[in-house]
């Protein structure tokens, strides 16, 4: 989900092998190349020079990133938080991505060592990608649509703003820079609005959907006093250093600028949307209602994937797996006594109580004792397991209508924050216990959790592997997680047996659904119907799946695409090693590199596989 830290599309701008039996999807991609280099003192001045574009980068990245900045502990000043939504920020990003790829193809990568080797392919494919979205024409279709409902800054910006998070707030300054910010708001909704207004003149507006949404979502926020306000929270967990007078004036001070001017610019906004944009904001909720939107529609599942896809091939590969999926549950069915057809069985689980929580207590102690398990199995799975805690928590209040049924937010590298298991418990007749198990294993461990978190505690890797990534890679291992719960005796039970497949469904609908809503036509009630007919959902889940794939198009397809990639390297690691096949160590060249375009991790696993599987390669 959305709180992972990936680079954004709308605030910022946007930053699959594919398995041999489905050829259409993609044109074959040649394998990136990581072959042994030479350790002679070209090979090491070349290292070092990659090296210190990559660090060049990083601090010019966070520089022209503000919320990244934010996103990942680091401290920004009220000048740069004013750069947001301006043009002035996209065209520096432009200019300087420009200069660090003319920097980069001078570099000769034949003289690199196979780790470096690595570090640029992911380098070059970021930087690709990020130059394919600052481009003026993909600009005039994204920038002036700066934020919707999933995500979006007016959400994200709240939960940044306080103690709990990865922002820094560990001194007297990091607290009144939090309340210049704060003062300034109102300027950046403004620069916001701006580019809102731009896409109204040239026919770009969000769906009228997700404007509702955001409206909903303000009014929700503006409901809460501002005593009890996330954005009072800094103040419920002040340094234990600092002085009594200090957290007295801050604490008066946070309390002005939130009602004098953080709450106002959020009426404002509120206004704009509900009396300017939202009389103009389109009907149709797919991209192809736009002109160039089945352009952008396809850069944004290249962006996801990492590959080039045929829409249409990407539908009927889902409508295949939609199809095997349902002969295996046809089985799990039969195993638990059920005679009627699958769709009455999946009302039968929606309706009969014993397979919903009674209270969110309930469902917290489930994902609680998955967890547990967890924690005493990951051993015999993984090599390294990561130092950053994981805490389970239900959304706030303000948040749960419009999220799914769990998400992840990373805590930070040094371990100082946990990261966090989100369950939803809104509307508790809607939520299965039958999920628990795989839902935990995807969000929390060994799913999201330990990806993110071992990645971001590796310092021997540059920062844009350690923090970046893409949805393929991310979402594919959270979704190959869930398979680890067979080898673990997670779905022994068949009701979790059962959850499980109703998730891999979902994962499977998404690439039927997704490429119907932005290039087939589908409208919301569609979409919703056909996932409510093929699958065991609620409807709240299945409104709020699909009220996602219209605001974040093209990432749904990354899920399934990328597990596939995955489970189809291990089966080649297991047929080629035989007994020498460690799952541990198989998890290991996974993951000890970051999150990897999917051609560059098929040539790292490749390459280990012909080194023998042995323990201490390259990670």
């Amino acid at each position: 989900m959305a709180l992972k830290r990936l680079p954004r599309i709308s605030a910022a701008l946007l930053v699959m092998a594919v398995v041999p039996s489905s050829p259409a999807l993609a044109a074959e991609a040649a394998p990136a190349r990581i072959d042994k280099a030479p350790t002679d003192s070209a090979a090491l001045s070349a290292n070092a020079t990659l090296d210190r574009l990559f660090a060049e980068d990083a601090r010019q990245s966070m520089a022209l990133d503000p919320l990244g900045a934010l996103e990942q502990g680091q401290r920004i000043s009220v000048k740069q938080f004013a750069l947001l939504f301006t043009p002035e920020l996209a065209r520096r990003r432009r200019d300087a991505n420009a200069r660090t790829l003319a920097q980069l193809v001078r570099i000769d990568r034949t003289r690199l060592d196979p780790g470096h080797r690595i570090s640029y392919a992911v380098f070059e494919d970021a930087k690709r990608k990020e130059q394919a979205f600052l481009r003026p024409e993909v600009q005039a279709l994204t920038a002036v649509q700066p934020f919707n409902h999933f995500g979006g800054f007016h959400i994200a910006y709240p939960e940044l703003s306080g103690a709990g998070n990865a922002s820094t707030l560990a001194s007297v300054a990091d607290f009144d820079q939090l309340i210049a910010r704060h003062r300034i708001l109102d300027q950046v909704f403004g620069q916001a609005i701006a580019r809102f207004r731009e896409g109204m003149a040239s026919g770009v507006t969000e769906p009228t959907l997700t404007v509702d949404n955001m409206i909903v979502q303000i009014d929700a926020l503006l409901a809460q006093p501002i005593d009890q306000s996330p954005f009072m929270n800094p103040v419920r967990q002040f340094p234990e250093a600092m002085l009594e007078t200090e957290r007295s004036r801050i604490s008066r001070e946070l309390a002005s600028v939130t009602q004098r001017q953080v709450y106002p610019a959020y009426h404002t906004l509120r206004r704009f949307l509900a009396e300017e944009y939202r009389p103009v904001a389109r009907q149709q909720v797919g991209l192809s209602a736009l002109a160039g939107g089945d352009g952008l529609y396809r850069l944004l599942a290249r962006y996801h994937t990492t590959l080039d896809l045929d829409p249409a091939a990407v539908h009927q590969l889902g409508l295949d797996e939609v199809a095997q999926i349902k002969a295996r549950m046809e089985a799990v069915k039969r195993e638990l006594g059920f005679t009627g057809p699958l769709p009455g069985f999946f009302d039968h689980i929606r309706t009969d109580r014993r397979y919903h929580p009674r209270t969110e207590e309930e469902l917290a102690e489930g994902f609680r004792a998955v967890g547990r398990r967890v924690d005493a199995l990951a051993p015999q799975y993984f090599l390294n397991l990561p130092r950053t805690p994981l805490n389970i928590q239900s959304y706030p209040a303000y948040r749960a209508k419009f999220e799914a049924g769990g998400s992840y937010a990373q805590g930070t590298a040094d371990g100082t924050q946990p990261g966090v298991f989100f369950f939803n418990a809104y509307d508790l007749k809607s939520r299965f216990l039958t999920g628990v198990s795989t839902l935990y294993l995807h969000e929390g461990a060994p799913g999201h959790h330990f990806q993110i978190s071992l990645a971001q505690e590796n310092t021997a890797l540059p920062d844009f592997q350690r923090f970046g990534g893409n949805t393929a890679y991310i979402e594919g291992w959270a979704l190959y997680a869930e398979t680890l719960g067979y080898e673990m005796g997670f779905y022994k039970d068949p009701m979790q047996h059962w959850g499980t497949l109703d998730d891999e469904m979902l994962r499977a609908m998404r690439l039927v659904v997704d490429t119907g809503l932005h290039t087939k036509g589908w409208n919301r009630e569609q979409a919703v119907d056909y996932m409510l007919a093929n699958s065991g959902m609620g409807r709240s889940d299945a409104e709020a799946e699909v009220d996602r794939y219209i605001a974040n198009p093209g990432q749904a397809l990354a899920y399934k695409i990328g597990a596939l990639t995955i489970q189809r390297l291990r089966k080649e690691a297991e047929t080629a090693l035989g007994d020498r096949f460690d799952i541990r160590l198989f998890h290991d060249q996974v993951l000890g590199s970051g999150a990897l375009p999917m051609t560059v991790l098929e040539a790292k696993v490749r390459r280990w596989i012909a080194a023998g599987g042995r323990a201490g390669y390259l990670r």
